[in-house]
């Protein structure tokens, strides 16, 4: 970068380095807060704020818990002194906050000052002039002694005009420009405030460093802070105050290094307010102390409301990525960020951290600064993944998908979102979800069942609708979903597998309803479908219908078989052990050949074939639900021996009986 040779380091180490800072981890409690929102914010505002809202700024100030508030620079302008009485002779001020205000050390600026804290419970008097060799040489051009002077000269009339005062007062300093002053002169200037000023344990002067163009790595500052922590006369007497600008973007480093090197007090603002790069954001080192399981001393438990104030009265944005505070800093986008929150919030829930917060990515619980994990915490758009998009459908909606299931809903939102090149508002991923899952009925429904108990399971009588036509299937199945099952298979004429099936009690809204997720695979592929009713059978035969439909339509199937051969086919799966041509023949009233040639035309397998399969899908059954052995299992099925089962059994999917036993125990 062209010009960077004119530059050089402006800022001076102490005499005496020491580290005693570095020894110290954390903070282990809140230093003394002072905002500064109303004299250093507001004069860096473009449109600086009126009395009326200058008094509401007050007013949020001490309910986020401030007991020390500079409230302006009243011998500055009638509005700032209007602004100090209006707080004063309206009784605004409670009896444990104490108002601040500045005021250089001139005679009549500084009796203009105490006559606009005059009746105020407890005020700090702040006095600043500035040290630093640029502005002595170029703007006062007064030597050191002068320019010391000039800040005894203002102690001792800041003295005087108090002792004529009615009041509480307390007393503070800044050496102004500090980060550009000898450190050993600040000091030497401070020491000679506080010789005139004589504080004592009873009454107690500040000592104010600021960071007022902000010049050095936090390290060098934190150094300054320690030397002047031990250097400072009457130092039991002395608050030691920092003031942090964030000219180097390093405000709250500063302000966080100054307080583990001796400093006991803060000056800040709310979100970093304040001329050119801003002051130090209270708001972020308040809750970086939360963080570390420190009370802070302020609370920023509805930081939303917080907000909204500030941006109303200041007419300031608080970025999108501002800590804590911003609209995106509890957001996850990411795929595997999604992920890792959503399974770190179910550790959390189920009690598994032991009430310690550990959640991935997020440093602090959302809900303590009064977010919601509904519209702050994750967000969905096409870099989304499956975790992110199952936490917002369980969160939301009180939708927990199987876990075989989050894959495809993740890539179907991060499809939509992509194509529709925006972010899913969770009402939008619902909307998608009950569309694909929960309302697919485009092919078929089931609008009517009715259920007995038979042996050897359940007979279900189902109306399935097409269009304006019903038809009534009766079908056996070994429970009420797998007989509905069987009646859609036998009535398409097709084959899948019921795969999956889960259920649970929906944790939102109405905690009556139940959910259902069906899973079916068919060729290879699995078919989802949703179901939710206040009745769990019927939301179970809802997800399975949802899931038949998208089979349906995957497999163009638009029509259901003829109703001759839906009997027929009914009759050889209930009496597949025993079922034969001649006994099909006499109940159906065809010939052999007719009804084997009509049997391979409308399912396109033998009569054979037919009755083999109805055995096996039994035996397949068995294996799964039942402990008896391979051999009973076979001569359940219609099978005089356990071999010619076997050689059948794996021809037919592949495996052994005793294998495909042993894959299901795995699953």
């Amino acid at each position: 970068m062209k010009g960077y040779e004119k530059y050089q380091r402006a800022y001076f180490m102490p005499p005496e380095v020491t580290y005693d800072w570095v020894k110290k981890d954390t903070i282990e409690k809140p230093p003394i807060w002072c905002s500064v929102d109303l004299r250093d914010g507001n004069q860096a505002l473009i449109e600086p704020m009126g009395l009326e809202e200058k008094l509401q700024f007050f007013e949020m100030l001490v309910k986020v818990g401030f007991k020390e508030i500079e409230v302006g620079f009243p011998a500055a302008s009638d509005t700032e002194y209007q602004f100090v009485r209006a707080l004063i002779e309206r009784n605004m001020i409670p009896e444990d906050v104490t108002i601040q205000v500045l005021t250089q050390a001139r005679d009549h600026i500084i009796r203009k000052t105490f006559e606009a804290v005059k009746g105020a419970p407890r005020a700090v008097v702040h006095l600043y002039n500035s040290t630093s060799v640029a502005q002595r040489e170029q703007v006062f051009k007064k030597s050191k002694e002068e320019v010391k002077q000039l800040a005894i000269d203002g102690a001792k009339l800041l003295k005087s005009i108090a002792d004529e005062t009615e009041g509480n007062f307390t007393f503070e300093y800044s050496p102004e420009s500090f980060p550009g002053t000898e450190v050993d002169y600040a000091v030497e200037v401070c020491n000679a405030v506080l010789d005139v000023w004589q504080p004592d344990a009873e009454h107690k002067a500040i000592i104010n460093i600021p960071t007022t163009v902000q010049i050095a790595m936090p390290h060098v500052f934190a150094c300054q802070v320690e030397y002047i922590h031990k250097h400072l006369k009457y130092r039991d007497a002395v608050v030691l105050s920092v003031h942090p600008h964030n000219d180097r973007g390093c405000g709250i480093s500063d302000a966080e290094f100054g307080v583990l090197a001796g400093a006991d007090r803060v000056e800040g603002t709310l979100f970093g307010n304040g001329e050119r790069t801003g002051n130090v954001d209270v708001v972020t080192l308040a809750l970086n102390m939360v963080c570390h399981g420190v009370e802070p001393g302020l609370d920023f438990s509805h930081i939303n409301e917080i907000r909204e104030t500030y941006e109303l009265l200041t007419r300031m944005r608080v970025y999108e990525r501002a800590p804590y505070a911003g609209d995106l800093v509890f957001t996850a986008f990411s795929g595997s960020h999604q992920d890792a929150i959503s399974k770190g919030m179910a550790w959390w829930k189920e009690g598994k951290s032991h009430g310690r917060w550990e959640v991935p990515y997020l440093p602090i619980d959302p809900e303590d600064v009064g977010r919601e994990y509904e519209s702050d915490v994750i967000r969905i758009n096409s870099q989304s993944g499956k975790g992110g998009i199952a936490f917002i459908l369980k969160q939301n909606f009180g939708i927990a998908l199987p876990d075989k299931m989050k894959e495809e809903v993740g890539y179907l939102m991060k499809g939509v979102s992509d194509q529709c090149h925006k972010e899913l508002a969770p009402s939008d991923v619902y909307q998608i979800f009950e569309d694909h899952y929960i309302n697919q009925r485009e092919i078929f429904d089931i609008p009517e069942c009715h259920f007995k108990q038979v042996e050897g399971g359940i007979e279900a009588e189902v109306t399935i609708s097409q269009g304006r036509e019903r038809r009534v299937i009766i079908t056996n199945g070994n429970g009420r979903l797998d007989a509905v099952s069987n009646a859609i298979k036998l009535y398409f004429g097709i084959s899948y597998e019921l795969s999956i099936y889960e259920e649970h009690a929906v944790s939102k809204g109405s905690s009556s309803r139940a959910a259902a997720y069906v899973g079916i695979l068919c060729e290879g592929k699995m078919y989802w479908g949703v179901g939710l009713d206040e009745d769990i059978i019927k939301s179970s035969i809802a997800a399975l219908v949802s899931a038949g439909n998208k089979m349906a339509q995957s497999e163009n199937i638009t029509e259901g078989r003829e109703e001759r051969i839906v009997e027929i086919m009914r009759y050889v799966q209930a009496n597949y052990k025993s079922v034969t041509l001649d006994e099909l023949s006499e109940n159906f009233h065809l010939s052999k050949p007719y009804l084997s040639k009509y049997i391979k035309e409308h399912t396109g397998a033998t009569f054979q074939e037919a009755v083999k399969k109805a055995r096996m899908k039994k035996a397949r059954a068995m294996l799964k639900e039942t402990n008896q052995t391979v051999e009973s299992i076979a001569a359940n099925v219609g099978y005089e021996t356990v071999e010619h089962f076997n050689r059948l059994f794996k021809k037919t999917y592949q495996m052994t009986p005793v294998q495909f036993r042993r894959e299901n125990l795995k699953k």
